[in-house]
């Protein structure tokens, strides 16, 4: 990946954007474009010390604290002066920020504020220059220094929790050591490195791009990237991804995917998108925004009106106008959301999940039903020896190592899954001499000074052999599931022949599956197995697992009709595949989760991607989208529900039993209710991938 340069989010990646606004339309009127954590927090320091003098030579702070400031010439104009400066220099940022909501006719909380503090600096600006009233100085001057800080707040947490992408680019080393022909290493930058390249990955070191590793055994951590909490081992043949940790042992790697095609770089490019991409709740939250707007301003001309029709002074009326303004900000309802957002999104990422669409994530709260591919999702996707029985008084290693030895040079799938069996054991083949291959009946050689033969039913027909007493049970469970069986022959063509061992071959199922369909019962989520495979092979499998429903012999073409079928009988479906030849049944369910395949990430079709092909992340996915909605309905509960409180107190419906609120006062609540939302989303870290 070239150096570190990731595009990262400063502001938030919700901002105000109509509903079905494309990415340059929201840009066009985000509120904080251009803005900065460093910015408002520059500003606010600044605004803060030029708000100390408008302060203390205030006369109403004066007469309320009971001291004389310094009199000399001229120090009578010090809060008109100091608060200029705070209005032009920290009001900047909230006047360009409602100069793009006007344009854009989309009014919302840099209106409110700007609309506040030009109506306090306008009235100020005419009682210095005679209008009869006590002028707004130093409450212009401590509302746009507060706001400042609760900007620079909102701003802080929404980069720390967006910040996944930086996180993701730091796990990238800056250099790698490239291994010459002739041995030599040299230390060369991670932009340099070219697919085909050998490079040397030292005990403790980060891998600098996705390889295949060539010499070497050691343990790698890939938790930063798939979740997975135990190292895993890796050898000659081993893939590699760029980011992850090596253990102990040094590794030879050859660079097989550098820069923008690496599994870390995509991952980049999912948090990304789903940073990027819109929810419902946004778009809710969004629409009351604007609303509370509205009646930000209509109330504010409403209490203007009732309390110069009361009789009150101007400065009284301009003070409440202010002070409704500034309290009815949405600022917490914009923040509730885009905050929320941007956390689920990271610890998904950090766990394995990457949301592709946001919608995706929401949704998976409402699901009803799962629907699994079989192949590759509840399976492995590769043959191995799933059974296996034994005549009467045959040594199981001895028959496994045969078995191994004749099929060991048979490129066939049920060879290679008989050798792997063997070498699961670490079981020493014998050599093996004269191999042939029989057409459709199997294979044999000379073992041992013996002929010994592999193959199924046709073989044993074809030797006029009968299968054993003993191997009869295991012969019929393993056709009733639809597993091809092979028969171990010993003494082929003499009087001593005969059938020692019974070997079933299948999709091994992998041991996560069960687990992942009992926590989804546990949900009150049923699962369904939608495959192309036989009714028999089917059934079996999903009998191992717990599942209920079977949906078999479908045809690819086919899936994404059995989708529409479930989810015309009212079922909220997600649909787990592989995103390759599912993916019209992904984009069909109401959630498509692909499977990533350790470290293809890159996937198209589906809203969610399983980075570590787990099915168990199924129901984490559903976990997460509960914590993440709960968090958004509070905040927005917050937000909203603290507006029908603080607007009628700012108006002053509790004037007449003495309770009124400054603008400055008005500013801390509105502060202090987005520090509550910001703090209630932070509360979602707390949420566990597994329980």
């Amino acid at each position: 990946m070239d150096g570190h340069a990731h595009p990262q989010h400063e502001a938030h990646g919700g901002g105000h954007a109509a509903p079905g606004d494309a990415g340059a339309g929201h840009a066009a009127h985000d509120r904080h474009e251009g803005h900065s954590v460093e910015m408002f927090r520059t500003r606010f320091w600044i605004s803060l010390a030029l708000t100390v003098p408008a302060i203390v030579f205030s006369e109403p702070v004066q007469h309320l604290l009971g001291y004389r400031a310094p009199v000399f010439a001229g120090s009578q104009y010090i809060p008109a002066v100091f608060g200029t400066l705070v209005f032009v220099y920290g009001g900047l940022p909230f006047l360009k920020g409602a100069r793009n909501e006007l344009a854009d006719r989309l009014p919302g909380m840099m209106t409110l504020i700007s609309l506040a503090i030009t109506v306090a600096f306008g009235f100020s600006l005419a009682v210095t220059f005679g209008l009869e009233g006590m002028d707004l100085w130093w409450e212009l001057a401590t509302l746009v220094t507060i706001m400042l800080l609760g900007h620079w707040i909102e701003m802080r947490s929404v980069a720390q929790a967006s910040g996944a992408l930086a996180e993701l680019a730091k796990l990238l080393p800056d250099t790698a050591e490239r291994v010459h022909a002739d041995g030599s290493t040299e230390e060369v930058s991670v932009s340099a490195l070219a697919p085909g390249d050998i490079v040397l990955i030292r005990p403790g070191a980060r891998v600098p791009a996705d390889g295949e590793v060539t010499e070497g055994r050691s343990s790698v951590d890939e938790s930063m990237i798939t979740g997975e909490s135990r190292p895993v081992e890796k050898g000659p043949g081993d893939t590699l991804i760029a980011g992850t940790v090596n253990g102990a042992g040094a590794l030879t790697a050859r660079v097989t995917r550098t820069g923008e095609d690496t599994a870390l770089a995509g991952i980049m490019r999912l948090v990304g998108e789903a940073q990027a991409s819109r929810s419902r709740a946004q778009d809710l939250a969004d629409r009351a925004a604007r609303l509370l707007t509205i009646i930000a301003i209509a109330s504010a001309a409403a209490t203007a009106a009732g309390w110069a029709l009361a009789g009150a002074g101007w400065t009284y009326a301009i003070e409440r106008v202010v002070t409704v303004l500034v309290i009815a900000c949405p600022h917490a309802l914009g923040l509730a959301i885009p905050l929320v957002v941007a956390i689920s999104t990271t610890l998904g990422a950090r766990n394995g999940l990457l949301v592709r669409n946001r919608r995706g994530l929401e949704e998976a709260r409402l699901v009803t039903t799962v629907v699994f591919d079989k192949t590759g999702t509840l399976t492995l996707a590769e043959h191995r020896v799933v059974d296996e029985a034994f005549s009467a008084g045959v040594e199981p290693r001895r028959a496994l190592a045969l078995a191994a030895a004749v099929e060991r040079d048979s490129e066939h799938p049920v060879a290679r899954a008989i050798v792997s069996r063997a070498a699961a054991d670490g079981i020493t083949l014998p050599g093996a001499e004269g191999f042939e291959a029989l057409p459709g009946r199997g294979v044999r050689a000379q073992v041992d000074g013996q002929l010994v033969a592999v193959g199924g039913p046709a073989l044993l027909g074809s030797l006029g052999l009968d299968v054993p007493d003993d191997l009869k049970d295991a012969a019929a469970r393993s056709a009733e599931a639809g597993r091809t069986v092979v028969y171990l022959v010993e003494g082929v063509g003499g009087p001593d022949a005969r059938v020692t061992a019974l070997l079933a071959v299948a999709d091994a199922v992998r041991p996560e599956s069960r687990e992942a369909v009992d926590r989804l019962r546990a949900m009150g989520i049923s699962s369904v197995m939608l495959t192309g495979d036989a009714a028999p092979v089917a059934h079996a499998v999903a009998a191992e697992i717990g599942i209920d429903r079977v949906l078999a012999e479908v045809l690819p073409a086919d899936k994404a009709h059995q989708i529409e079928q479930l989810r015309d009988r009212g079922e909220r479906v997600a649909m787990v595949g592989d995103g390759v030849n599912d993916a019209p049944a992904l984009a069909t369910a109401d959630v498509g989760i692909a499977i990533g395949a350790g470290t293809e990430v890159a996937v198209e079709a589906g809203d969610i991607v399983l980075v570590r092909s787990d099915p168990r992340d199924v129901a984490a996915i559903v976990s997460l989208s509960r914590a993440t909605y709960r968090k958004m309905i509070q905040n927005l509960w917050w937000a909203a529900g603290y507006n029908v409180v603080a607007i009628p107190l700012a108006a002053g419906v509790l004037a007449g039993q003495g309770i009124t609120l400054s603008p400055a006062a008005g500013a801390v609540l509105m502060s202090a209710s987005t520090v509550i939302v910001a703090l209630n989303a932070q509360l979602l870290r707390r949420w566990r991938l597994r329980a």
